[in-house]
């Protein structure tokens, strides 16, 4: 399901000034005082004004009913909790079960409005957050849902969820109680905007019923939630089936009006792709976003797909496409070179991947942030000169001396002059070949690295880049494992190199310190697949998350970006600006598809 949101979990606002007894102090705290407001927005004011009726790119009269089939392919499910690190959640469990403070926006760079909080109030200065809750939230055992539980939920993920949960909450300092329905949020760094709203983000869990349960050994009870759906049926590793729920306390709110439209919603586990594939088109289930250019290219062919019982359509987005490429794990001393990380980038080969394997569908990335006003190009200049220009002797010259774009096979010499440069930057670092093999000069010992994927699909993407690197004398292996097994060595850093999505918001903040900063190095389960451990990185993830407004956040995560590119942490891939999706004709979709693109949660079932 395309969903694209501010990477989850997210922080919150509120601290009021003590009076004191003189005109000068009281005028500056009656000045200083936040008021509640219905929404709120990262930099400026949110669109929606208050008491809005419904978003923009829903259908506010879509009917309710119906069934929707989605597939999943992996190897199962063992947990109904998604925000532990131990097992694999079953799909959905997040997005049906438990309802948010607020709900973003998907036309808005980051807003996000009331939606357990009927408001909140924050100062100009985001030093702390407080959230009014809605006296008729209720869970979907009738409790109501109080500023207790909401402490309970911050605590708990925490202290006993996964390590994302620390890091992204890392600069609220007290969470109190002020009464039933009011909770504040005081932060140690007020220069971190983002935190009331990702605060909003925040999944909140019913105290009353982890009171006497285990939170991380729970495993196949389903749990009480608060959102749309409940888990109505399970065959435990293969399939999940959620019910609406009917009496769903938040479904006349602007913030859901129009959405979760489906009676139920049943997600079957298929072991392998191509399976999946043809039980789409059998009609087994009823939705698929294809990530295969070959397929795109050949399968959805039939008749089915000529008289419109099939449809078929690439659907225009704008977001962030993030970077995806063949990550280094620079814990491993065969990558701690970057000359030896840069060389490995000259083997692979877009140009004739694009051609032959992909129907030339795909557009090469260079930026971790493609396809938004975030992503740098040319050299610095301007502001993001001055932004860099105090690190110049902490970072490669080529920040500053020449443009970063990943080497390209295009021209007479291609590939060849490629492989050539790429043995002129191993010998830089050191190496040479002996007996047709490339090893260390100094030490002997070989350059082989091993290739981790999941995805069988992606093997013929991975054999040519090894078979190009083994004309270097590199030894490559490609290992094949299980979805649950790839989950775990991912948690623990246990490979050399993955394919990796680092996916991107148009609103960066917090989440950046889960994928760069050197506090979540060594944290098992972290999205610092990479290693990333770097002071002038760490300064300026700071710097992006304490941006004072649109204009200086822009600059400070191109600069970011450009470090990022040059310390070649990854071998870029591609991207695509559109989402491949094909559907059976009995779903419907708004008129309006909102800047982030599809999100199936808007769709509905023909009456």
């Amino acid at each position: 399901m395309t969903r694209t949101r501010k990477a989850q979990p997210l922080t919150s606002f509120f601290s009021a000034l003590a009076l004191i007894a003189t005109p000068f102090i009281s005028t500056l705290s009656f000045a200083d005082e936040a008021v509640p407001e219905h929404g709120i927005a990262m930099h400026g004011e949110p669109k929606y004004p208050p008491g809005f009726s419904h978003f923009d790119y829903v259908n506010a009269d879509a009917p309710k009913g119906g069934t929707l089939k989605m597939a999943v392919v992996a190897n199962g499910f063992d947990s109904f909790n998604p925000f532990d690190i131990r097992g694999v959640a079953a799909a959905g469990i997040s997005t049906y079960l438990y309802d948010t403070l607020l709900e973003s926006s998907d036309d808005e760079p980051f807003s996000a409005y009331g939606l357990i909080a009927e408001s909140l109030e924050t100062p100009d200065d985001r030093s702390y957050v407080v959230f009014n809750l809605r006296e008729h939230a209720r869970f979907h055992d009738g409790q109501p849902i109080t500023a207790n539980d909401v402490k309970f939920s911050f605590d708990t993920l925490i202290s006993k969820g996964h390590p994302f949960f620390r890091n992204y909450y890392a600069d609220v300092s007290t969470v109190t109680v002020e009464s039933p329905r009011r909770v504040r949020f005081d932060f140690s760094d007020t220069s971190n905007r983002e935190l009331p709203l990702i605060l909003g983000q925040m999944p909140i869990l019913p105290a009353h019923y982890w009171a006497d349960r285990e939170f991380g050994k729970n495993g196949l009870n389903p749990p009480v939630g608060s959102g749309p759906y409940r888990i109505s049926d399970f065959e435990a590793g293969r399939s999940i089936t959620y019910e609406r729920v009917k009496d769903y306390w938040a479904q006349d709110l602007g913030a859901r009006k129009g959405r979760f439209n489906f009676d139920q919603i049943t997600y079957d586990y298929y072991t392998d792709d191509t399976v999946a594939l043809e039980a789409f088109k059998a009609g087994s289930f009823d939705f698929r976003l294809e990530s295969s250019a070959k397929n795109w290219a050949t399968a959805y062919t039939g008749e089915r797909f000529d008289n419109g019982t099939i449809i078929k359509e690439a659907i225009e987005h704008h977001r962030p496409s993030g970077m995806q490429g063949f990550a280094f794990n620079t814990r491993r001393k065969v990558f701690s070179d970057p000359l030896v990380r840069e060389a490995l980038a000259y083997g692979f080969d877009f140009q004739w991947a694009n051609k032959n394997l992909f129907f030339d569908q795909y557009t090469r990335t260079d930026s971790y942030f493609e396809n938004s006003d975030l992503a740098s190009s040319g050299l610095p200049t301007g502001r993001e000169l001055e932004i860099l220009e105090p690190y110049r002797n902490q970072l490669p010259e080529d920040v500053f001396t020449r443009e970063y774009h990943p080497p390209s096979t295009e021209g007479r010499q291609g590939l060849r002059q490629n492989l050539k440069t790429a043995m002129e930057l191993l010998t830089a670092a050191g190496y040479e070949i002996r007996d047709g093999k490339m090893v260390h000069g100094q030490t002997g010992e070989p350059l082989a690295f091993e290739i981790l994927l999941f995805q069988k699909s992606f093997e013929r993407v991975v054999l040519p880049f090894k078979n190009n690197l083994g004309r270097l004398g590199i030894d490559v292996t490609v290992r094949l494992v299980d979805s649950n097994q790839y989950i775990q060595r991912l948690r623990e850093f246990d490979f050399d190199m993955i394919t990796q999505v680092f996916g991107q918001s148009d609103s960066p903040g917090n989440e950046q310190r889960e994928y760069w900063h050197s506090s979540t190095v060594d944290a098992k389960g972290s999205r610092n697949y990479m290693g990333v451990n770097d002071p002038v990185i760490d300064e300026l993830v700071s710097m992006v998350i304490q941006a004072p407004d649109r204009e200086e956040l822009v600059f400070r995560t191109r600069a970011l970006d450009r470090v990022l590119l040059h310390h070649y942490y990854v071998i870029p891939h591609w991207h695509l600006r559109s989402d491949r999706v094909a559907y059976w004709n009995r779903l419907q979709r708004p008129v309006n598809t909102p800047k982030n693109g599809i999100d199936l949660d808007n769709w509905w079932a023909k009456p």
